[in-house]
């Protein structure tokens, strides 16, 4: 519908309800400069019958074929799907997981078709086409939230709670400007949210070019429509759906990223297999992260890519700041290279897979020491009735004494190095 309303003002008819774009579309649907321009302007285009209108004049039994009334079957929008997906090769696949046929939406075929026309005419009664695309992707997005609430602890797997998500990508910012445009990255992107916070608080957001990796296909898929309904042009985004760890993405010739952002599964198993030694991401530690936690393998892939000047924040269990074994090597590695600049301490229970307290380490790779900035915030949030929360002026204090790297009684400390080689490189906050 979209699409309709830009055909209107492409015949000078921007007043024209949805039902007069349409008719206005059908009769003009072959013009090929039409076409063009519409590929152009809005990446896609699609035939008048496969439009949402069409589908709701069908629902309405409002649509005759040889005298007859047709009306809507679920053959129509698997159509328009293919339709779409055809459009442009950030639209291919856009809809291969999406079950219409499924049990789950009735228990027969007219169960079915009811179940699907009833959510179609439920939003053809929103106002939302002629809105920008900020609203349309934040009300996607805000979709997105609601299912994850509502689906607790599977959620986990594909959004990362927007204030969180805030304070990762903010981290990564904090003294540094890019008024030319930057590149960001997410190797475990989910639908990709936390990617998307960076239109909010980057110089430029426009000229902002987005990398994210997600193994999981429908949640891959969920980014990509994250990304379309927030207006990110096919230009500067790439989405892959690919395991992070095992297969190294993107090609390190190919960028390296301003800002990399993640919150990985916690302590997932990889196979360790000894071949990753020889793997670029991994070799110059001399030891791989242990088969049953793979959290700093997700970590030195992040790092990995890494531009010097760039910074990194990750989300991971406190266990990465004192567990020994392979995973204290590489910590080590890490502190006595100076890469790790702070370890901030979160509350409990902020996210819908997970009620552990998790940590934010912020890594660099130009600092100039080797001190680490301690910031414990894990008694300071909003108690909610199923997840804590970070509220705004959490975020700020966080963001503050990080940029002020001075001690705070009972809040923060900044540690000198001496100090961490004296604990054994252990960074387990109460020590400090």
């Amino acid at each position: 519908d979209k699409l309709l309303y830009y055909v209107g003002e492409v015949f000078d008819h921007p007043d024209y309800t949805l039902d007069e774009s349409f008719d206005l579309y059908e009769k003009n649907s072959e013009d090929q400069d039409l076409q063009r321009d519409l590929r152009a302007t809005l990446s896609y285009s699609i035939e008048p019958q496969h439009t949402y209108t069409y589908l709701i004049k069908e629902i309405d039994h409002k649509v005759t074929e040889n005298g007859k009334i047709k009306t809507f079957q679920i053959s129509d929008l698997v159509t328009a799907f293919k339709d779409i997906e055809g459009t442009g090769s950030e639209f291919d696949g856009l809809f291969k997981d999406v079950r219409l046929y499924s049990d789950r939406l009735g228990s027969t075929p007219q169960k079915r078709v009811d179940t699907i026309s009833n959510v179609l005419k439920a939003l053809s009664g929103v106002e939302i086409v002629k809105t920008s695309s900020d609203v349309l992707g934040d009300a996607y997005e805000y979709l997105i939230k609601q299912f994850a609430s509502e689906t607790g602890k599977k959620a986990g797997e594909f959004y990362t709670p927007h204030e969180v998500s805030e304070l990762l990508t903010r981290l990564t910012l904090v003294n540094k400007h890019y008024p030319e445009g930057m590149t960001v990255c997410d190797p475990a992107m989910g639908s990709g949210s936390l990617l998307l916070n960076f239109k909010t608080y980057a110089d430029k957001p426009e000229e902002i070019i987005y990398y994210g990796q997600e193994i999981n296909l429908s949640t891959y898929n969920l980014a990509r429509m994250n990304m379309i309904l927030h207006g990110v042009d096919a230009n500067n985004q790439d989405l892959n759906n690919g395991d992070t760890l095992d297969k190294d993405w993107p090609p390190i010739q190919e960028t390296m990223f301003d800002s990399v952002v993640m919150n990985p599964p916690y302590s997932h198993h990889w196979s360790a297999d000894k071949g990753f030694l020889e793997d670029p991401r991994f070799s110059k530690f001399g030891v791989l992260p242990p088969k049953s936690k793979a959290d700093y393998a997700f970590l030195l892939h992040g790092l990995y890519h890494l531009k010097d000047s760039g910074t990194m924040a990750i989300v991971l269990p406190h266990g990465v700041l004192f567990r020994g074994g392979s995973e204290g090597k590489i910590r080590q590695k890490l502190l006595e290279s100076g890469i790790i600049d702070a370890v901030i301490g979160l509350p409990a229970n902020l996210f819908y897979n997970t009620s552990i307290p998790t940590c934010i380490l912020v890594l660099k790779k130009d600092k100039q020491d080797r001190d680490v900035m301690f910031i414990d915030a894990s008694k300071e949030f909003e108690k909610g009735k199923n997840q804590n929360k970070l509220k705004e002026e959490n975020i700020t204090k966080i963001l503050d004494t990080y940029k002020k790297r001075e001690d705070v009684k009972r809040y923060a400390h900044l540690a000198k190095f001496d100090e961490i080689n004296k604990n054994d490189f252990n960074l387990n906050i109460p020590r400090y």
